[in-house]
């Protein structure tokens, strides 16, 4: 009696019915079922906030809503027939000398980067920008609560 064979690898990387996908996995799942060029730059931009903030933790919030966290929400990543919108939470309260916000602009606390279909990311900008927002989150978090 030996011990029971081991499944093939592609059975051992799937969730079970009572565990669900990661967040990471669901994203993946995203952008592969966006075959244009949605998910090309949902991949990329995703990439871009990795590098940013290297210890990023990808959520699945909302029934579909990719969202980068680092001591709070940094930002989500929408997708839309025309657009692939980048909402950040504290957008308000962050500088943006590149002026890649041009979404949600009348808001108090969010803003916004919608990207179309042939435009550019400016990666340098979008980095610097994902930056300050989780240094903004951990700033707001070591402030003590009055």
């Amino acid at each position: 009696m030996g011990a029971p064979p081991t499944p093939p690898a592609e059975e051992l990387s799937m969730p079970s019915k009572n565990q669900p996908e990661s967040p990471s996995a669901l994203i993946d799942a995203r952008i592969k079922e966006l075959p244009d060029w949605r998910g090309d730059v949902l991949a990329q931009v995703r990439g871009v906030i990795k590098q940013a903030v290297p210890d990023v933790v990808e959520e699945w919030k909302w029934r579909g809503v990719p969202t980068w966290e680092h001591d709070g929400i940094i930002c989500t990543g929408e997708t839309y027939k025309d657009k692939v919108k980048l909402t950040f939470a504290k957008g308000a309260s962050l500088d943006d000398p590149a002026g890649l916000f041009n979404s949600s602009l009348d808001g108090n606390v969010r803003r916004a980067v919608d990207i179309f279909e042939g435009d550019k990311v400016n990666v340098r900008a979008l980095k610097s920008l994902v930056r300050a927002a989780a240094d903004l989150n951990e700033a707001s978090k070591r402030k003590p609560k009055r």
